[in-house]
C-alpha cells in the first residue's frame, strides 16, 4: 500500500515538500485522541522482549528515530505513535536559522538513500525549549533526545558559547543531549571533531548541563563515518576519560562510492550528506571499532543504513545498545516500525535471550 503511494505520489514530489506533507498527516492523526490510540495499537504494539534500559532510561525497545526528521520538536507524540521507541529531535542551534537554499534534499531511489544539505534549518534553541517545556510528562511520555549544533553564522572560535547557549536552554527538557559536530553541511563544523577541540567543548557542555538541571542528563557525541580509524579511537578514549555517557555513530557521509545512481545525477545534485543503505557497511565497521575500544563502558547508538530487523539485530549483536533510523522510514512508510519490532523480537527469542539487552555485544569476534 505505502509503496504504491510512494511511487504514485511522494516519488513525484519535491522531497522536502513530501516530508512536510507526510509529517503534517502524522501530527494530525496524533492530535485526535481516539485515532492516536488506534494507530498506536496497530503500529506500536509493545513486546516485553524488547524492553531495555540504556543511558539510565527505561525504553519500550531499542529503536529510535534519528535526528533530522523532527527538527523543532513539533511531532514527538505522532512519531511515538508510529512505534519509535524514542525520538531524537534537532539538530537545534543556538539561534534560529533558515538553513541552506532549496532544493536541499534529494532522493537516490535506486540506492534507497538520501542526500541532504539542509544546513540545520530550525527555530532556534529558545523557541524549541519553550515548546518542550509545555509538554506534560507522564509514565507514557516518549523519551526525547535533543541534538544540538553550531549556528552557521557563529565563528568556529565562538562555537563553545553557542553550544552552551543551547545546552542551558534545552538540557532541562531533554532525556538525553547530543552534541553534533559531524554534519557536513555547516562550514567548519567537522573541525570540532579534533579531540583537542572536542574534549574541552564536551567538558563545558557537561558542566553547563549540570548547572541547569537537578539530575544527570546523559550526554553523547555524534561522529562522522568519514573519520579515520585512528581518530575514532581517539574520540572513544576521550569519551571514556571525560565520563561521557555515549557515542552516536554515525552521521551522514560525504563519500559517494559504490552508488547505483548514475554519476551524472549524483554530480548534478552536488554537495551534501549521504544517508541510507550505502552507509550500512561503514556504520557497522565504526560500531565494531567503538565497541572493541570501549569494551562496553559507554552506550553506543548505531545509526546508518539500518533498513530491516536483521540490520538492527546485527548492530545489537556487534555492540549497539540502541539503534536509530531515518532514511529507511522514507522508503518503508508507517508500518516500518511494526515490521522491525516483530522481526527483532523473533530474533531475540530464537537466540534464547530473555530480552534484547542480553544480546548486546554477543557476536563472536571474526
Amino acid at each position: 500500500m505505502y509503496k504504491l503511494l510512494f511511487d504514485l505520489v511522494f516519488k513525484k514530489m519535491d522531497p522536502e515538500k513530501a516530508h512536510h506533507l507526510a509529517f503534517f498527516w502524522i501530527r494530525l492523526a496524533a492530535s485526535v485522541p481516539g485515532l492516536r490510540q488506534l494507530v498506536r495499537l496497530v503500529l506500536a504494539p509493545r513486546d516485553p522482549a524488547l524492553r531495555t534500559t540504556a543511558l539510565g532510561l527505561d525504553l519500550p525497545g531499542p529503536f529510535g528515530l534519528g535526528a533530522g526528521f523532527d527538527k523543532n520538536g513539533i511531532g514527538i507524540d505522532g512519531l511515538s505513535m508510529l512505534g519509535f521507541d524514542f525520538v531524537e529531535i534537532g539538530t537545534v542551534t543556538g539561534e534560529p536559522q533558515p538553513g541552506n537554499p532549496a532544493p536541499r534534499l534529494f532522493r537516490l531511489v535506486e540506492d534507497r538513500a538520501l542526500i541532504n544539505r539542509m544546513g540545520f534549518n530550525n527555530q532556534g534553541s529558545a523557541r524549541v525549549a519553550a515548546r518542550l517545556a509545555q509538554r506534560v510528562r507522564t509514565s507514557s511520555t516518549p523519551v526525547v533526545g535533543v541534538n544540538i549544533g553550531k549556528t552557521k553564522l557563529v565563528e568556529e572560535a565562538d562555537a563553545t558559547e553557542d553550544y552552551l547557549k543551547s545546552t542551558r536552554r534545552l538540557a532541562p527538557h531533554a532525556d538525553y543531549l547530543v552534541v553534533n559536530v559531524s554534519s557536513p553541511n555547516t562550514p567548519g563544523l567537522r573541525n570540532l571533531q579534533a579531540v583537542t577541540i572536542l574534549g574541552p567543548l564536551l567538558w563545558d557542555v557537561r558542566k553547563a548541563a549540570d548547572e541547569v538541571t537537578s539530575h544527570h542528563v546523559p550526554l553523547l557525541v555524534k561522529i562522522a563515518p568519514d573519520l579515520a580509524d585512528e581518530d575514532i579511537d581517539e574520540i572513544a578514549d576521550m569519551a571514556l576519560t571525560l565520563g561521557l555517557d555515549g557515542i552516536i555513530a554515525t552521521n551522514t557521509t560525504i563519500g559517494r562510492e559504490g552508488l547505483r545512481t548514475s554519476a551524472g545525477r549524483v554530480e548534478e545534485i552536488g554537495a551534501g550528506g549521504l544517508s541510507g543503505a550505502p552507509l550500512k557497511a561503514r556504520s557497522l565497521e565504526v560500531l565494531q571499532r567503538l565497541r572493541a575500544r570501549t569494551e562496553g563502558r559507554l552506550v553506543i547508538v548505531s545509526v546508518g543504513g539500518i533498513e530491516t530487523a536483521e540490520d538492527a539485530w546485527q548492530r545489537i549483536l556487534h555492540g549497539a545498545d540502541l539503534v536509530q533510523g531515518y532514511s529507511a522510514f522514507i522508503y518503508e512508510g508507517p508500518f516500518w516500525m511494526r515490521r522491525l519490532h516483530r522481526g527483532l523480537a523473533a530474533r531475540v527469542r530464537a537466540a534464547g535471550h530473555r530480552t534484547v539487552a542480553d544480546a548486546v555485544g554477543t557476536a563472536k569476534a571474526s
